[in-house]
């Protein structure tokens, strides 16, 4: 499913589509070079204050250059507890967005509840590394779905992407 199509079928909310994470999970992927258009989130003790916000210049700016990925991603790196950049995958430049790459390997697993769960999520991954014989390197956080459309859809999804070494 491509991002421009989740977008167009967030018919229930009017705000986030319900998107298929099976895609993501139990994944180990290897970027090199990944372009990713850069935004940062304000927080206050990890609760996001301008989320939407960002999303939505994000959003403006791959619309406007048609640079959607082929899945719908977006990578949270929870910097400190008072913000987090946020990265979203392109294929192109994005004229007027801040752009960056990620290189890696990457181990991807999904996880289900509320964002009070992240602590235990963040434990399982680290687990799940692990018994792969690997060490996590960085943690990013991919959450689908705004709380509000997660109590919509009745679930929130949220897939872990660790990178290691």
């Amino acid at each position: 499913m491509k991002l421009a199509d989740a977008k167009s079928d967030n018919r229930a909310t009017g705000c986030c589509a319900d998107v298929d994470l099976t895609v993501w999970d139990g994944r180990t992927l290897t970027w090199t070079n990944q372009r990713c258009v850069k935004d940062h989130v304000r927080a206050l003790f990890h609760m996001p204050l301008n989320f939407g916000a960002a999303m939505s210049r994000a959003h403006a700016a791959l619309e406007k250059a048609e640079a959607y990925p082929e899945q719908p991603l977006w990578l949270s790196d929870e910097t400190s507890l008072w913000g987090s950049d946020l990265y979203m995958p392109v294929d192109r430049e994005v004229p007027g967005a801040e752009t960056v790459t990620l290189s890696g390997t990457f181990v991807t697993k999904v996880f289900e509840g509320p964002y009070r769960d992240v602590g235990t999520w963040v434990r399982a991954m680290r687990q799940h590394v692990g018994a792969q014989g690997r060490e996590m390197k960085k943690l990013y956080f991919f959450y689908a779905m705004c709380p509000k459309c997660a109590k919509r859809y009745g679930h929130n999804r949220v897939v872990l992407f660790a990178q290691v070494g």
